[in-house]
């Protein structure tokens, strides 16, 4: 979700009297979201969301020129980085035991008398928050909008309580210097010579190809050794194997090939990973019938074996590539 904005311009008459209802019902309820900006890390492609109070003018100015670089001599407004909507808050609940967690999950729809999300200009970097009795929240769709009504009705969760840790409101005790996944995606992070490289579930937002994203399958992660190596100063190394599935859009044949002999090449002049099949090339189908076409998606399934610690460092290789200028009102941070 991109950006906040109130509509401007008289209501129609039935827009009017069902805002007037709306008000009515609510109480006049008013809602306010805060502005968050996306920080990924270059260790391992973590998202986080921080607080664009913590935020220079100019970087908060640079996250809302993103989605805009198309357009030349353009220059997309900067958001406010707090707003208050008018609007009716609905939600439901419900309590789950899972097998790590007992949680309560709630589900909001929030029907507003603006529009607060530009669905047509999304822009990546940009996300607006609420809170409302104790609760923050965002959306992920807009349902049944009618043009003549005039109300804007939007669903989405509140934030879960594992995931609190990646939404930022203070620097203070934020580690941006080591790794956070336990598996070889730092690695596969830093062979971007050929196309950008994502971790799977988060890839940007509409997203033009060509891009790859690496997907290592949880339980594919397994011991090679009975036992790991705790050197004299306790450094950890685990020689382990996984199956890693990179699954890349908008190549051709001849691409895919040769990144595959560049995977090849990186285990041969390192020793970062080992490759213990033969890899093979597919395609898979993604269609989208409204236009009868399919997407240019090739699929390259590696398994790998590499020493857990030996991402530490590989890790600090990538980071000394990832600084961009975009620094926060105290200090600055890698994104």
């Amino acid at each position: 979700m991109a950006s906040v904005q109130e509509t401007s311009g008289a209501k129609t008459p039935l827009g009017a009297s069902l805002a007037d209802g709306l008000n009515t019902i609510s109480l006049n309820q008013e809602l306010t979201f805060t502005l968050y900006v996306k920080l990924v890390l270059p260790l391992d492609g973590y998202v986080f969301w921080v607080n664009a109070a913590l935020l220079t003018d100019t970087a908060l100015f640079d996250a809302a020129q993103y989605n805009r670089l198309k357009y030349d001599n353009y220059q997309a407004p900067v958001p406010p980085r707090q707003i208050k909507v008018q609007g009716s808050v609905h939600y439901s609940s419900e309590i789950n035991q899972l097998e790590d967690r007992q949680s309560v999950f709630s589900h909001i729809i929030f029907t507003s008398l603006s529009d607060i999300v530009d669905f047509q200009s999304i822009n990546p970097q940009l996300m607006y928050i609420a809170d409302w009795e104790q609760m923050r929240f965002s959306f992920n769709r807009r349902d049944a909008f009618y043009k003549q009504a005039d109300l804007y009705h939007y669903r989405g969760d509140p934030l879960y309580s594992i995931m609190d840790t990646q939404i930022i409101d203070t620097m203070t005790g934020f580690d941006t210097t080591n790794v956070i996944v336990s598996n070889s995606l730092p690695i596969w992070l830093t062979l971007n010579d050929y196309f950008p490289m994502y971790p799977s579930f988060l890839v940007d937002q509409n997203l033009p190809p060509p891009y790859a994203s690496v997907h290592i399958e949880p339980t594919s992660t397994q011991a090679l050794q009975s036992a790991p190596l705790i050197t004299l100063n306790s450094s950890h190394y685990q020689l382990v194997k996984e199956t890693v599935r990179i699954s890349i859009f908008g190549t051709h044949n001849y691409n895919a090939l040769e990144f595959q002999d560049y995977v090849f090449q990186y285990s041969l002049n390192t020793d970062n990973i080992g490759i213990l099949n033969m890899p093979v090339i597919q395609d898979e189908k993604v269609t989208q019938s409204e236009f009868g076409i399919l997407a240019q998606k090739k699929v390259i399934t590696f398994e790998i074996s590499y020493y857990q610690q030996n991402l530490r460092d590989i890790a600090r290789k990538l980071i000394e590539h990832a600084f961009i200028d975009v620094s926060f009102t105290n200090n600055p941070i890698l994104v």
